[in-house]
């Protein structure tokens, strides 16, 4: 755009250029603004506006930003009381905005707006630099404001809804709390201060400040349009938190999946939890379960959750018992502020929330404790683990790696295989170096020769053994975090291999019936961990199994001792005082020497009740607890 053209835009501005210069004569001189940068002025010749104005222009085509800032405001200066210092000024801040100097932007934009004849253009142009000014200085709620007097020009009215959704951006996702505090004190835009107070309230859920939260929900719905979805989300959300006010003290809401393929697994712990709640018996307790059947949907099972605090009005949450279902449940009640003691293995559960606690057999206690027994107690230094690959798989082979690292041992090898795999021998093979011969190939030519030399027959048909390598077996024992029937096909392909006197380490998985028997010639060799066995003594004559047997006429397992835990901390430190959420959260926090089903319970720092866990093996067929004084 050359002179004479910005000049023909002017046009429109000239009556009204000596009244308005004053102002911006008085707006100069005023202290530099906040985001004002320090830099050497340009030092400006004595010459005359006219060639000020050329000179300025000159340094702007060279990129000269500074200077065509300085010569530009000199020439303003001189052309004060003119027309012409408008289009100098309006230059300059072109040149501004060019240099990225904030406050020397807004300064010049801000006394530019001063004008009110402006074409949509040259407005649009303007408010721009004015806002990139107040976004990079992160000067937010100015920038929302500044925006709200840009959506009553009638100039601008083309860019209404761009200004909108950018206003709508910052309120959601940029300013700080303070910042939207003081929007919503200066807004006259119903629907900026209806966001920002909104946004104030998710704030204060996160700081867990429940009454400030429902204070600005009120605020949000007071200036809202009534028919918005800001609204209804106000509405909900006020609902719940109005909700976790309300609290039956003895009333102990399960999420768990009652039907489909979990169902028996659900009722085991749904018996263990009535147990532990004293529900069950000739005179049962004054406790109260609300049930949702999750169906092992992880939405069913948040709704599940909304149903529990908002109808049920239950004081804490047990479950959920599945890795897919778990996060949700978790969520929402720390969402919601409800403690919940979830009963999956999920990794990172009690990270979604300081009201969500666990009570069950986690990965890392287990690795914890068989990494500690086979090396402390039985003397083992180097490890080889065989892996499926699923979640279980994986995560267990980390933590198991990490911790024998940790402890100053070494992983040798390492093998992973299909979780769908019935065949083991070449997953066997590529674990002790026997499957890629080539790997191996002189000493395989060696041992070739040697056997081809000891042959009293020679004949084209007499083949070397597939054995013909020995296998390298250069660790102490196999780690195998899988099931007890894959136990059984590794253990066998593992001597088949020539892989003989080695300890197999497993995980609770192998707590099972019939273990003997999969384990076969290898039964000596197996090492792993549980809770418990329930051919101990001490379980055996444990008052929770004498009880579980009388009201159930069965035996109980790892479901039904973790839902009686569960249920008989809550139902102890309800009945000592805990009967509000946030008293019963910093009761379970601060647990300590829990009488529990199996021995004293106590919470960690993490909120994972530290369950005890125990080295298990073989003898006679049976599994039975290690003792430490015979494990080496």
């Amino acid at each position: 755009m050359n002179r004479f053209h910005f000049l023909f835009l002017l046009a429109p501005l000239l009556m009204m250029a000596c009244s308005s210069t004053s102002e911006y004569r008085q707006n100069s001189s005023d202290t530099a603004v906040r985001g004002q940068k320090s830099r050497t002025k340009s030092v400006i010749p004595k010459i005359s506006a006219e060639n000020l104005y050329a000179a300025a222009q000159k340094a702007y085509q060279a990129k000269d930003y500074e200077k065509s800032y300085d010569y530009f405001q000199a020439a303003a200066k001189q052309w004060a009381g003119s027309p012409r210092e408008l289009e100098s000024l309006y230059w300059s801040l072109r040149a501004a905005g060019k240099m990225n100097n904030h406050g020397e932007t807004l300064e010049t934009a801000n006394n530019l707006l001063k004008t009110k004849t402006w074409s949509a253009g040259q407005l649009s142009e303007i408010y721009a630099y004015k806002h990139r000014a107040l976004e990079s200085e992160a000067r937010f709620d100015e920038e929302v404001l500044s925006i709200e007097t840009a959506l009553a020009l009638p100039q601008l009215a083309r860019e209404y809804d761009s200004l909108k959704i950018k206003a709508n951006e910052l309120i959601s996702n940029r300013m700080s709390p303070q910042q939207l505090q003081d929007l919503s004190a200066s807004s006259n835009q119903s629907s900026f201060k209806a966001l920002a107070y909104f946004r104030l309230a998710e704030f204060n859920l996160d700081a867990r400040d429940s009454s400030e939260a429902r204070s600005n929900l009120s605020r949000c719905l007071g200036v809202a349009d009534p028919n918005s979805d800001l609204a209804r989300r106000a509405k909900d959300l006020l609902e719940q938190l109005e909700a976790v006010r309300r609290v039956e003290p003895k009333t102990i809401g399960v999420v768990l999946p009652m039907t489909g393929k979990y169902a028996a697994m659900s009722q085991k712990t749904l018996r263990g939890i009535q147990l532990g709640l004293g529900l069950s018996g000739q005179a049962p307790s004054s406790f109260k379960l609300a049930i949702v059947d999750s169906e092992g949907n992880p939405d069913l099972a948040r709704k599940g959750v909304e149903k529990l605090v908002k109808e049920d009005n239950t004081i804490a949450i047990v479950g959920s018992l599945l890795s897919k279902t778990a996060p949700a449940v978790a969520s929402k009640a720390s969402e919601l502020g409800v403690p919940s003691i979830a009963l999956s293995q999920k990794y990172g559960i009690t990270e979604l929330g300081p009201s969500v606690f666990r009570n069950s057999l986690t990965s890392e206690m287990q690795v914890r404790h068989l990494v500690r027994t086979a090396m402390e107690d039985m003397g083992l230094r180097k490890f080889a683990i065989l892996y499926p690959n699923d979640a279980y798989g994986v995560e267990f082979a980390n933590l198991f790696w990490d911790e024998v690292l940790a402890r100053g041992g070494s992983v040798t090898a390492a093998q992973i295989y299909s979780p769908k795999e019935t065949d083991f021998k070449d997953v066997i093979q590529r674990l002790v170096g026997t499957y890629y011969v080539e790997a191996r190939a002189d000493e395989y030519k060696l041992r070739l020769k040697d056997w081809s030399l000891a042959q009293t027959k020679k004949s084209a048909r007499n083949l070397p053994p597939e054995d013909l390598l020995p296998p390298i077996v250069d660790f102490d024992g196999v780690f195998i975090p899988d099931n007890a029937k894959a136990l059984g096909q590794i253990s066998a392909m593992l001597a088949f291999n020539g892989v003989k006197s080695v300890k197999l380490l497993g995980t609770n998985l192998w707590n099972v019936p019939g273990l003997a028997k999969r384990a076969g010639n290898s039964a000596q060799q197996i090492v792993f961990v549980d809770s418990f066995v329930n051919t101990d003594p001490r379980f055996e004559k444990s008052s929770f199994v004498r009880d579980f047997r009388s009201q159930f006429n069965e035996d109980p397992g790892v479901f039904e001792v973790q839902a009686y835990d569960s249920a008989l901390i809550l139902r102890q430190l309800i009945a000592q005082g805990a009967t509000s959420r946030e008293s019963l959260a910093r009761s379970l926090a601060s647990l300590r020497n829990f009488p529990g089903s199996l021995g004293e319970l106590n919470m960690s720092e993490d909120r994972e009740v530290l369950r005890p866990v125990m080295a298990l093996g073989l003898e006679s067929g049976s599994i039975v607890p290690i003792r430490r004084s015979t494990q080496k």
